[in-house]
């Protein structure tokens, strides 16, 4: 009885509603920029899911990216943003970054990413 118990809730916490990023490009593929040259883009998205969506932490694997994510709730159906700041000191070539931006969704950490060439 305990066990079917268990089951129960883990499965009605599974199926439970989700906040949901839509975002208007998950990847970015920017201009070519100098070595050294500070790189900034903004990711739109909305909130499509029934809950607010709460953005708890991120990931990436190079200190060179920073990223400003909402520190509020974002309602559903309300838009916002991640901010992403690469510094390109020391860089050269195509750089690839993703970052994983963990939250209340079913698919978390979702990931976006840019991608630019450093001359």
């Amino acid at each position: 009885m305990i066990l079917l118990m268990i089951l129960f809730l883990n499965s009605a916490a599974v199926l439970g509603p989700y906040a949901e990023f839509s975002f208007d490009d998950k990847v970015y593929k920017a201009d070519p920029i100098t070595e050294g040259e500070a790189f900034h883009h903004t990711f739109h998205f909305t909130n499509t899911g029934e809950v607010p969506l709460v953005i708890s932490n991120y990931e990436v694997a190079c200190a060179c990216t920073k990223v400003t994510y909402p520190k509020t709730p974002v309602a559903p159906g309300s838009r916002d943003s991640i901010v992403v700041d690469f510094d390109s000191e020391g860089k050269i070539g195509w750089q690839y970054r993703k970052i994983q931006l963990f939250a209340n969704t079913k698919r978390s950490p979702e990931v976006i990413e840019f991608r630019v060439r450093v001359d």
